[in-house]
């Protein structure tokens, strides 16, 4: 663990830092499969919107 000394003695730990790396874009498979997920996802609010809409219009 690394420790530091303070003034007066005290002693403060800190967490240990993450590796960093960086990001890799993204490959054309995963591309597609985030437009199906967000075609999905967009039909299953608009889904829910139809059926909100619907149940509070009935009298």
């Amino acid at each position: 663990m690394p420790y530091t000394t303070e003034e007066g003695g005290r002693l403060n730990n800190f967490a240990k830092e993450p590796v960093v790396y960086q990001a890799e874009d993204p490959t054309g498979t995963e591309k597609r499969n985030y437009v199906f997920l967000g075609i999905v996802a967009a039909a299953l609010v608009g889904g829910l919107v139809f059926v909100a809409v619907s149940v509070s219009s009935v009298s």
